[in-house]
């Protein structure tokens, strides 16, 4: 009877491989071209929901003058409302009717449609779709 020889053991060394179907297929550098590539993603993503948060407190501070001078229009006029907002650029600190932070007018509701309230005064948000869900009041 022949006695069977036990298998060649071999130990790899990391910088040797064992040329499996990663290295066949050229797949040795996925891993830090796809972090990469989720890095910039993920940077992306940041930025643009910084520029929308940041376009919200613009606009809401915009708002915030808008209500001063409003405020200041219907105490001159005996608490008239105004006929539209660019009545009340003399009141302000705007050279012109006030916008969003999208470069849309501010919408002015004069009486407001809430009990007690005298005007409403907003935004229709980044999408600028009137009474939208991301409307700024």
């Amino acid at each position: 009877m022949r006695r069977r020889r036990p298998a060649e053991q071999r130990i790899f060394f990391p910088w040797e491989g064992r040329g499996g179907l990663v290295r066949r297929l050229g797949l040795g550098r996925v891993r830090s071209v796809l972090l990469g590539v989720m890095l910039v993603g993920a940077v992306i993503w940041v930025g643009v929901r910084e520029r929308t948060r940041s376009g919200v407190r613009q606009t809401r501070a915009t708002l915030l003058d808008a209500r001063r001078a409003v405020d200041a229009y219907m105490a001159e006029h005996d608490g008239a409302c105004p006929p539209e907002l660019g009545a009340v650029v003399q009141f302000s600190r705007f050279e012109a009717p006030p916008k969003d932070a999208w470069g849309r007018p501010l919408r002015l509701i004069c009486p407001g449609k809430r009990e007690g309230v005298a005007y409403e005064l907003m935004s229709d948000g980044p999408d600028g779709k009137p009474g939208g869900l991301d409307r700024i009041e």
